[in-house]
């Protein structure tokens, strides 16, 4: 294989347009701590890594899995996945699968020294919830559990977590700011399965839109983003944060072209610049949010 194909199969595989998921909460939990005089450059750095490599580690593991199952076959629309191309072996992406999550792991270490057991937990957990996401017996995405985890991951537990790792402090305030962009990377999941809904439903993976229909999943998109864009209100409303959070509620304006575009397409290149542009929706709120609690 030449070096030039394969470090792009590595970055395909990788699935960079979603990064924005793993970015979003841990910038989102350096702000809260900023504000909070708890702020942490390096251990900062160390989530944000250790987060992208959770992350990364996850979809290698789903392009092998997927891959192992059938699930990925000449029917797929969405981005090319490196093992059912044939751009690497599943050997290779196994082993790229430990590697990432054993880097993300060794980055890790210095976050538990600093912070304890709890962020040990929360990382073993993680890595836990990444692998059984698609690998196992009983995968999670199998049976319509990804957006559960996907929600609950990638959205307080990271938000909080971050918060923690550096000020070594509890507050409730990162755990509820959390779930705007666990909502919003649920979002991001939600227009996969729905794009996947029909090569999902032959290989019996049973993902919310499989089994509750199309409706459902346009009615949980526009939900997800909706919550997400109502919760610095909540906050603001509980005096936990300042009225400029109120920003990143902007989001449902920039999602507009979201809801029409989910309402008219389910499949195919469409539904992948939607993902797309989800993606940009999980930053752009993120953005929104740190900047106005920092203000």
């Amino acid at each position: 294989m030449r070096p030039l194909l394969s470090a792009r199969a590595w970055i395909l595989a990788a699935r960079p347009k979603t990064l924005w998921a793993s970015v979003a909460p841990v910038a989102m939990g350096s702000a809260m701590a900023y504000r909070d005089g708890g702020f942490h450059l390096l251990a900062a750095l160390c989530a944000l890594f250790s987060a992208l490599c959770i992350q990364i580690g996850t979809n290698y593991c789903n392009d092998y899995a997927d891959f192992k199952r059938g699930t990925d076959d000449a029917s797929r629309t969405g981005p090319t996945r490196a093992v059912a191309a044939g751009l690497v072996t599943p050997r290779q992406m196994m082993w790229a699968t430990v590697f990432v999550f054993a880097l993300g792991g060794v980055v890790a270490i210095y976050l538990i020294q600093r912070a304890g057991w709890p962020l040990a937990l929360v990382g073993a957990l993680s890595v836990a919830s990444g692998v059984l996401y698609t690998e196992g017996p009983k995968p999670l995405a199998y049976l319509g559990l990804g957006d559960v985890f996907t929600l609950i991951f990638f959205g307080p537990v990271a938000v909080a977590g971050t918060y923690y790792a550096q000020t070594v402090s509890w507050s409730w305030a990162p755990v509820i700011a959390g779930f705007g962009p666990g909502l919003l990377s649920a979002a991001i999941l939600t227009v996969n399965n729905l794009r996947d809904r029909d090569g999902d439903a032959r290989t019996g993976k049973r993902t919310l839109p499989v089994r509750f229909g199309v409706g459902f999943a346009r009615f949980e998109y526009c939900l997800c983003v909706t919550v997400a864009a109502a919760i610095p209100f909540y906050l603001v409303f509980k005096k936990q944060g300042p009225y400029w959070a109120l920003l990143a509620s902007l989001v449902f304006l920039a999602a507009i072209p979201a809801f029409i575009g989910i309402r008219q397409h389910q499949n195919g290149p469409k539904m992948n610049r939607m993902l797309a542009y989800t993606g940009f929706l999980s930053l752009l709120y993120a953005l929104f949010f740190s900047v106005g609690w920092l203000l």
